[in-house]
């Protein structure tokens, strides 16, 4: 005999609720399983004479209720094992019933037959009590998701699994970051259970003061005018702007065209980053993503590739490059997580050589920064020094042979000399965790504010750098030292 699960839903808490395919199957079944007692609708079950069992011991036993779903759902398709039975679930089965989700998935594993058989869920109560049309738009989100889903404030809401007076905490501070304190909300607790429902409009600072709050608690936002924009919105904007009836000067801007500008931005936010400005940062953190958005909207008018697909691209890379995250590889520190990024990497370009890996570093860096990522590279290859004395003593190697090669005046050799003792002091940063283009760029800097102290200081005594000796300008040099010039 092949396995079978009738999975019935329950309905929101009222026993006119449930339908007739729910209770035949109820009646007839003489292995009931509920996922809990908790449920209005249960004393009219008990009533019947149907017997049946429930897993609210799996809520004491199990820390979390991901762990209490995959344990039911394990049960479940082990108790079916050529066998018929039923497993019924408040609401309706498809509606924010992960354990059915669970329970779907592992019988299709083990070619277990599963019936579904709706019931009213308690948002079919809600949109009726708030005469909300869910064709015109509607969000319907997990309370406890919240943190990690975004709310598009321009549509009603819908917050389920709001358990207790915690988790109703939690949702309020997720939902400050869209609407304002003040913001009119309701408090629904059991929905469409006669003498038990609560319906409650309250102003959002007070959602978790409500001592009613339980297990059977939903929230109601209605839409208000957008608090804040998102990406939808700056997607939206940058297309308006590219449009027919949009901004000349942005219409007429291509790739090529836009590169000094993201250039720009990229070190307008190093520079917000180095100032430790966090105001600064977020408006540029800003303009630099406009950049990626323009370069979008662009491709996306040529039919080469638009916004969504750049996310997912990116989405789908963190994921396959951090195996140690998830998938089963290990890393126990920064290095083994660097070889794992690099290992997926080279398998995703299908680069078979080290020296393909190191001709896959772009041209267009800076030297000094893609010297710096070449020699980390090769570093992975075991290509290294055993320690920083080693690359100290090469730099002092690459000194000598530039002293000689000037003192034999070959000229034509000065600039490969150069060359050998920069990689080397590369090679010395990279030892140190140092960025050698950020620690010349905070040289040049410094040079700038010495070379300035010397200026002004010569002009208080009636001086002209022009006219000034160089033993002069060494002295006031030195005092900028002592002044902390940095």
């Amino acid at each position: 005999m092949r396995g079978r699960i009738t999975v019935v839903g329950l309905g929101a808490g009222n026993w006119q609720h449930l339908t007739l395919g729910a209770m035949h199957a109820l009646e007839k079944t003489d292995r009931l399983f509920l996922r809990t007692e908790k449920h209005p609708v249960v004393d009219y079950i008990k009533a019947k004479g149907i017997v049946y069992k429930t897993f609210d011991d799996f809520y004491e036993k199990y820390e979390t209720f991901e762990e209490v779903y995959s344990h039911i759902a394990d049960f479940l398709v082990e108790a079916a094992d050529n066998d018929s039975i039923v497993y019924g679930v408040p609401g309706s089965p498809m509606v924010a019933e992960d354990s059915v989700s669970l329970l779907i998935r592992n019988a299709r594993e083990k070619d277990i037959e599963i019936e579904i058989i709706p019931g009213i869920s308690f948002l079919e109560i809600i949109y009726g009590r708030m005469g909300i049309d869910p064709v015109k738009g509607v969000q319907v989100i997990d309370g406890l998701q919240l943190k990690d889903t975004g709310i598009e404030t321009d549509k009603d809401c819908i917050i389920t699994q709001v358990y207790d007076r915690l988790v109703a905490g939690e949702v309020k501070l997720a939902l400050m970051e869209y609407y304002h304190d003040e913001h009119p909300l309701w408090i629904i607790r059991a929905a469409g259970v006669d003498r038990e429902e609560i319906i409650k409009k309250i102003p959002l600072y007070q959602l978790d003061r409500q001592p009613f709050i339980d297990y059977l608690t939903t929230i109601y936002i209605p839409s208000c005018e957008k608090a804040m924009y998102n990406m939808r919105d700056l997607v939206a904007i940058m297309r308006h702007l590219r449009g027919e009836k949009g901004c000349p000067w942005d219409r007429a801007q291509d790739h090529q065209s836009l590169m000094p500008y993201l250039l720009e931005e990229t070190y307008e936010v190093l520079e917000a980053i180095e100032m430790k400005d966090s105001h600064m940062m977020k408006e540029e953190l800003g303009d630099l993503l406009l950049q990626v958005v323009f370069h979008c909207s662009i491709a996306e008018e040529k039919g080469d590739y638009n916004f969504r697909e750049v996310v997912d691209g990116i989405c789908s890379k963190l994921i396959n490059r951090h195996p140690h995250v998830f998938g089963n590889r290990k890393a126990g520190d920064c290095n083994g997580a660097l070889k794992n990024w690099e290992a997926s990497k080279r398998r995703e370009k299908g680069i078979d050589s080290y020296t393909r890996m190191l001709e896959d570093i772009p041209k267009a860096l800076p030297s000094l920064m893609r010297s710096y990522k070449v020699q980390q590279k090769a570093a992975l290859a075991g290509f290294d020094w055993d320690n920083i004395e080693d690359v100290m003593e090469k730099v002092k190697e690459e000194v000598s042979e530039l002293e000689e090669v000037y003192k034999s005046g070959k000229m034509n050799r000065i600039k490969e000399e150069i060359g050998d003792l920069l990689f080397a002091v590369v090679n010395l940063a990279r030892f140190e965790k140092i960025q050698p283009e950020l620690a010349l760029k905070d040289t040049t800097e410094k040079f700038i504010k010495r070379f300035k102290f010397i200026e002004d200081n010569a002009r208080k005594t009636g001086k002209n750098m022009d006219n000034m000796t160089l033993d002069e300008m060494e002295s006031l040099w030195q005092k900028a030292k002592t002044h902390n010039l940095n």
